[in-house]
């Protein structure tokens, strides 16, 4: 809701597509620069106290923007410096929250059907909000949406502060920030499964999941529709995202899913090219639920992975390597695309990043046994898979299958 209102209030004062740019750019540079510093910090916190400030932080920012605009005082300048702000505490706060999802969950066995369960509710609002968000402003106005938001912060630190019997977290001892920073690269490095699957998720973010920015031109000049044939265009990659999501809470296993990570970025470029292709408006749509559905399965599978392998102490500086790879690469891409679009158009700037995509896909599976042999003696570990080397059943079955 909030961020549907943001832009519409921004595009009323000014009606500058650059303005509008600008705001969501400032929202999301600060991950670029600041999360690995972040993940040092999340990994010396109290992760469930990092929760609560982060959304106080979070509602005071709300309020203070609903304050500003039902006063009939806000002007571009605030609106620009209180998206920046949510930018930074986002920053923070996103590994602090993924971080401090293993001490929510009793079994690790049940962590991916956590992490794909809370991106299902994530999805599901972006789904309704911005229907939601638009009959509040067509009925009161924007900063109602702004209340609203710094409202429901009161049931979300509630909740927080409900929470008991949290399985304990692992908290660093203070030390140079810069030790703590190569140690955690050297971390990520030297693992070839985390390296690989961050680098594949932070070209994907890249070069395919800045395709949504390019939607208003295929809408209006490509597919010959405006505003609505653009709801449904978004609609549609929400409805795939959404299924993708679904599909992973009620998945039994994490085995399984290195191997997701590549058809997922196939499934996207392949979506990708067909859609710079389409002129035909129910063809286009069912390519966007394509898009969407790859694009979650890459977002969430390597989330997934990630929380399943990585040592506690080190929890924070790779989840906030992750948050760079989606929230801090796809600004950048965002640029690149719009910059392309202006010189080559739309739908070959599309086929141009999906065909990436493919090349991203087909180089990551040339990763993918490095990727198992790093995988399968931790899941041998965590009891997610047997020992076939010490139990010849579990060999024969493992052939069968």
């Amino acid at each position: 809701m909030t961020r549907l209102a943001a832009s519409w209030l921004v595009y009323r004062l000014t009606d500058s597509a650059f303005l509008l740019g600008l705001a969501a750019f400032l929202g999301q540079i600060p991950a670029l620069f600041l999360s690995p510093l972040a993940g040092v910090w999340v990994d010396r916190w109290d992760r469930h106290r990092a929760m609560v400030v982060s959304q106080v932080l979070a509602m005071i920012q709300s309020l203070a923007l609903a304050a500003l605009t039902l006063s009939h005082t806000v002007n571009i300048p605030w609106i620009l410096f209180l998206t920046f702000v949510q930018g930074l505490i986002n920053t923070f706060e996103t590994p602090a929250r993924q971080s401090f999802v293993i001490q929510m969950v009793e079994d690790r066995a049940d962590l991916g059907n956590a992490i794909a369960l809370n991106s299902s509710v994530v999805n599901a609002g972006r789904l309704v909000g911005p229907a939601i968000a638009g009959m509040v402003i067509a009925a009161v106005g924007e900063g109602y949406c702004f209340l609203i938001d710094g409202l429901s912060y009161i049931a979300v630190v509630g909740s927080l502060m409900a929470m008991k019997d949290l399985r304990p977290g692992v908290r660093n001892p203070p030390r140079h920030v810069g030790h703590e920073l190569s140690e955690g690269w050297r971390y990520i490095v030297s693992s070839h499964a985390i390296r690989w699957i961050l680098l594949m998720l932070a070209l994907v973010s890249l070069i395919g999941m800045p395709f949504t920015v390019l939607l208003p031109i295929m809408a209006d000049k490509v597919l010959g529709g405006g505003a609505h044939t653009l709801g449904f265009l978004t609609a549609a990659t929400g409805l795939g995202a959404l299924a993708a999501a679904l599909l992973l809470a009620v998945r039994k296993t994490v085995v399984g899913l290195g191997r997701s990570l590549g058809f997922s970025a196939l499934l996207l470029g392949t979506s990708l090219i067909l859609f710079g292709l389409s002129r035909i408006f129910w063809v286009s749509m069912g390519l966007m639920f394509c898009a969407g559905y790859g694009m979650m399965q890459q977002i969430v599978g390597s989330n997934t992975i990630l929380q399943t392998i990585v040592a506690d102490d080190k929890r924070g500086r790779v989840m906030s390597f992750y948050s760079l790879s989606v929230f801090g690469f796809v600004p950048i891409g965002s640029l690149i695309a719009g910059g392309m679009a202006a010189r080559m158009g739309a739908p070959t700037t599309l086929m141009f990043g999906g065909a990436l995509c493919v090349l991203a896909s087909v180089w990551y599976f040339g990763r993918l046994p490095s990727i198992r042999r790093v995988l399968r003696p931790v899941y041998i570990e965590q009891g997610i898979i047997q020992d076939t080397a010490q139990d010849p059943a579990a060999l024969l079955d493992a052939k069968s299958r």
